[in-house]
């Protein structure tokens, strides 16, 4: 018989671990979005590191440290990081000019620059990212998608063609006939077997690069530690670091909605760092969140977990090492339709719908339209997110400028004009607001009634003291009344100490 001690332990032990742990049907749907992960980051991890202009084996050592290093440190559970095309677009100069070890200094010191971001609470930015902003990344990020794989369906072998066709329709239909295997494994399996069987001559991942024979060996990168290395690789790594942190973080508040539930963004951030850190001293590229592979995870297969991000990089490298012949010869059309499937998946087809586009307010429209543009023609996320974010914010002010309106009512007597100033006053609305006093026809006693108002900035105090200077220029006294206590604070310390801004 245990003892009375034993048994509450015991239940105290299995309510360490998740619910998941004692469910095989999660066990299944995890371990195969892994591996469907790992199979697609393959190929990515390979052409990224073209794009860098590193070796193969570079980019899928990045993409092996990432995606182990983020399922245990990282916030957002089932989100998959990897060697990425903006980290690649972005230490691809350095590595040009001063070589791979520059590089991968370059790395680790972003992922330190993340973790300090991280800490600092950057991952609080994100409530300033609009809606329309978030439906053009995502949008934006469906097109990339799409694109990336237009240069796999030009000057190919006609085979290609139908392979595509056969992988999108296996995806389409095979999940009528059962779910329990992710669809994407299955159209990838069927096509290298058609493909190898036949003898049909098509485009591989092993035409991509060679695979890696061995595991990755941690080190340090081969550069002088002076102040020069670190001037070079600086700008280089706090803008990996940006560029990093942008991307992981929109694709958390991606997945969030997806699967409606809440991530910690600031340990996603510390997270990023410290697999970039780790990455770098494996000699990796470096990454971040993928929207693609995090997208065939979570909304294809269905994986919701930190165990299928931790296979997609346990399997990688299985694959690599000890299947290398098997997955070179799968064909790139199956991992072209795969991706295909995921862009089709991710766009947000509610938003252009012309019910939709009728209701939405015109600025929206051209936030989202400016953001898809921006990121269309940079190939870079973060780019097109600050712009569509910046340009969100011009248009609120704009708008929130016209909110401000004061009325007059003049006493029975004559001797009194009480101005009502409503709505929030800040640098755009204030503007307007000294021209809409009547200097030289108001009676000597003016009142400013602010009690429906609120003082954002200097600008409205300023605003303030040139109203009472135009009445005082005329022999007429100024009594402003109303003020909340944050407006009144505001007001006080910066009254009289303006001048010479009007």
């Amino acid at each position: 018989m245990p003892s009375a001690t034993a048994v509450p332990q015991a239940a105290r032990l299995r309510g360490l671990k998740p619910d998941w742990l004692n469910n095989p049907k999660v066990w299944r749907t995890e371990v195969l979005a892994g591996l469907v992960v790992a199979l697609a980051l393959i190929p990515e991890a390979i052409s990224f590191s073209i794009i860098a202009g590193v070796d193969p084996a570079v980019g899928l050592f990045a993409s092996f440290t990432m995606a182990v290093v983020i399922s245990i440190v990282g916030g957002r559970r089932a989100m998959i990081s990897a060697a990425t095309g903006a980290i690649a677009l972005v230490v691809a100069p350095l590595n040009r000019e001063h070589g791979l070890d520059y590089l991968v200094a370059a790395v680790i010191l972003a992922g330190v620059f993340q973790v300090a971001l991280g800490a600092l609470g950057v991952a609080k930015l994100m409530r300033f990212i609009p809606r329309s902003v978030m439906v053009g990344f995502v949008n934006a990020l469906a097109i990339l998608i799409f694109m990336a794989q237009v240069p796999e369906m030009t000057d190919v072998p006609w085979p290609v063609y139908p392979l595509i066709i056969g992988g999108l329709a296996l995806m389409v239909f095979f999940p009528k006939v059962t779910t329990v295997i992710p669809a994407p494994l299955v159209s990838i399996v069927i096509l290298t077997v058609i493909t190898v069987g036949a003898a049909i001559a098509v485009p591989t991942v092993g035409d991509k690069g060679a695979l890696p024979s061995s595991l990755p060996t941690p080190g340090l990168p081969d550069v002088p530690f002076t102040t020069d290395t670190l001037t070079t690789i600086a700008p280089y790594a706090f803008a990996m670091a940006l560029v990093g942190l942008m991307e992981s973080l929109m694709t958390a508040k991606l997945v969030d909605e997806i699967t409606d539930t809440h991530s910690n963004k600031t340990r996603e951030s510390v997270g990023q760092g410290i697999a970039n850190i780790v990455t770098g001293f494996f000699g990796g590229m470096g990454g971040c969140a993928m929207i693609g592979q995090t997208m065939i995870n979570v909304k294809v297969s269905g994986a919701r977990t930190r165990m299928s991000t931790f296979l997609a990089g346990a399997f990688l490298m299985v694959l690599c090492i000890v299947f290398g012949p098997i997955v070179s010869d799968i064909p790139m059309a199956a991992l072209v339709a795969v991706m295909i499937m995921v862009s089709f998946a991710t766009f947000d087809w509610h938003s252009i719908a012309p019910r939709t586009l009728k209701r939405m307010p015109a600025g929206e429209i051209a936030v989202m339209v400016i953001t898809v543009a921006c990121v269309v023609a940079t190939h870079n996320l973060a780019i097109g997110v600050v712009v569509g974010s910046i340009t969100a914010m011009v248009i609120f002010a704009k708008r929130v400028a016209h909110l401000a309106e004061v009325t007059a009512v003049t006493d029975p007597d004559g001797t009194t004009v009480v101005y009502r100033v409503t709505g929030e006053l800040f640098f755009a609305s204030s503007n307007d607001l000294v021209g809409q006093f009547d200097y030289a026809g108001d009676p000597k006693q003016v009142v400013v009634d602010l009690s429906a108002a609120h003082i954002w900035d200097a600008s409205s105090v300023a605003a303030l003291d040139a109203i009472e200077t135009k009445y005082a220029q005329r022999g007429k006294s100024v009594e402003i009344i109303g003020l909340n206590d944050p407006s009144a604070h505001l007001h006080n310390k910066l009254s009289g100490e303006l001048e010479a801004s009007h």
